[in-house]
């Protein structure tokens, strides 16, 4: 019987390419409310660190799994409390319902979001 660790979280790395700066999201796994416990003070101290005024943010989210029903909340609490910081988001996904999550909330961000299944389209669409 093997005892199989499953690795969940989220990545934060604050990234320069050529004179563009970009925030970088590592998704993995399936997050839980434990986890917006870290996750939380992380994003609010590297959106706070950034000093243009507003960010575009590249999340990959290949190896997501989604939220279970606490961190969700948590999740839409993080994202309405930082609407306003982000300019673009590029979303890379490999699911279905992914995709159709980044529609809907682009009803309820000032952000424009997109959908991608490739990295380097994501990259060239927020002009990286």
């Amino acid at each position: 019987m093997s005892n199989s660790v499953l690795e969940h979280g989220l990545s934060i790395g604050l990234h320069r390419l050529n004179n563009e700066f970009y925030m970088k999201l590592v998704i993995k796994g399936r997050l839980t409310h434990e986890d917006y416990e870290i996750i939380t003070p992380l994003l609010d101290n590297a959106v706070q660190g950034v000093q243009q005024a507003q960010i575009k943010a590249l999340i990959d989210a290949r190896d997501f799994d989604g939220w279970d029903l606490h961190a969700a909340w948590d999740d839409l609490k993080l994202g309405l409390k930082h609407n306003k910081e982000f300019i673009k988001v590029a979303y890379v996904g490999s699911k279905e319902w992914e995709e159709r999550l980044i529609k809907i909330s682009n009803w309820f961000t000032c952000a424009d979001m997109q959908y991608f299944e490739d990295i380097s389209e994501a990259m060239l669409w927020l002009e990286l």
